[in-house]
């Protein structure tokens, strides 16, 4: 293995659970995480060379995920509904009231469209309103009434 394949590889282990949760909030279908995962790996490879390193890189991984799994939910609504034929326990299986909140919440953030679905994930994930503005190509403010309204709408959805 080269130098360059040796760099991607590490840089890969070390941020592999940004590219697994992005791919979670998009879908709770293990066949289309990794599908998905592995699709963004391909697209990540293919870019390493010209990652130039004006962002951080792990604002890079970010970016390349979430462009990858909107288009793939864009593409995916306009195709049509899939039908599982099984299911798999997910990450978030149990029956205490922890898992059924953590449930709950994810079901309400993939009712949202798919950009706000985004920018809530990098929220949760602790990222700062420029991280977000710098992953999703948004200014701050705009990140800031964007999660605003998020927040709105999840508050609404639990009134329900």
């Amino acid at each position: 293995m080269d130098s360059k394949e040796q760099q991607f590889t590490s840089l890969i282990l070390e941020h592999k659970s940004i590219i697994y949760m992005v791919c979670y909030m998009f879908t709770g279908d293990k066949d289309e995480i990794d599908d998905l995962s592995q699709d963004i790996l391909v697209k990540l490879w293919k870019g390493y060379d010209s990652f130039a390193g004006r962002s951080d890189i792990k604002t890079w991984i970010y970016r390349v995920s979430l462009n990858h799994c909107i288009d793939a939910g864009a593409k995916k609504k306009r195709r049509g509904e899939k039908v599982p034929l099984t299911t798999d326990i997910d990450v978030a299986s149990g029956a205490d009231d922890k898992a059924m909140q953590t449930r709950l919440l994810y079901s309400r953030i993939n009712s949202l469209g798919l950009v706000d679905r985004g920018i809530i994930l990098l929220w949760l994930e602790g990222l700062s309103y420029d991280e977000i503005a710098d992953i999703v190509g948004m200014t701050a403010g705009n990140i800031s009434v964007r999660l605003m309204r998020i927040k709105e709408q999840l508050k609404q959805k639990s009134n329900k």
